[in-house]
């Protein structure tokens, strides 16, 4: 067999894998299905039944892999996509990309580890984060306002938190659940990273009384602002 043969049956044997791979983690995933974990999952707007312990052993078994990553996205199946988003190199996507898999990532999950686990890695994160934050979808938004958090912690530097308590004061009350859980969250870590700001902080939170409710588990920290900030400062304090 010639260099040249011995190359095009390389390359040849290495697309198979990737398809057989896509193909054989698809059936382990569906193998993986718990329908009381999907019956619950279902309640978040989550369509995949898979415990997430055993989706990341498998994620560490495949280390990263690009190509597969993508592979496994484009099948369009929650737990394939969130078994790609623990597998890929996050700085190899390009703006546009990340930018259209946000806006296909409809499963609450699927969104929450594409923002957290990729976009918070990329070069792209600023730019994104600027988008986002004033894109007239709410979902997309919330994605806006969970990368503005994480630079209100991180790097405030340019931001005007001033500002974004003007906007989560007028609009957190009546914003669509994930947007204003995304508020919300913005709302709370100015309140425990910045001293000066944190009696405006707290008032807000009082009076808009956002998640108030939430049911919280004993030895949890409840998302209600007030509450959550205290905590957080308190245990700082230590």
């Amino acid at each position: 067999m010639s260099t040249h043969d011995g190359h095009e049956e390389a390359l040849v044997v290495g697309t198979t894998v990737l398809e057989t791979s896509v193909a054989e983690l698809m059936a382990e995933l569906a193998s993986l299905e718990d329908p009381r974990a999907r019956e619950v999952n279902e309640k978040h707007g989550d369509d995949h039944g898979v415990n997430l312990g055993k989706l990341r052993a498998v994620a560490k078994r495949l280390k990263t892999q690009q190509d597969l990553s993508r592979e496994l996205w484009d099948t369009g199946d929650t737990a394939a996509r969130l078994l790609s988003l623990l597998i890929c190199r996050p700085k190899a996507f390009e703006r546009d990309e990340l930018d259209s898999m946000l806006r296909e990532a409809r499963a609450p999950k699927v969104h929450d580890w594409l923002v957290n686990y990729v976009v918070k890695k990329s070069p792209h994160a600023e730019v994104l984060r600027v988008a986002w934050f004033a894109d007239p979808d709410p979902v997309v938004a919330s994605a806006g306002w969970a990368l503005t958090s994480e630079r209100v912690v991180k790097k405030p530097e340019g931001l005007d938190l001033g500002a974004l308590l003007d906007i989560i004061e007028a609009h957190m009350k009546d914003a669509p659940d994930r947007l204003q859980w995304a508020m919300n969250h913005c709302l709370a870590q100015i309140g425990i990273e910045y001293p000066e700001l944190r009696t405006r902080a707290l008032d807000i939170g009082e009076r808009l009384e956002v998640l108030k409710d939430y049911p919280t588990p004993p030895n949890c920290t409840s998302p209600f602002a007030p509450s959550w900030i205290n905590e957080m400062v308190r245990r700082k304090s230590l």
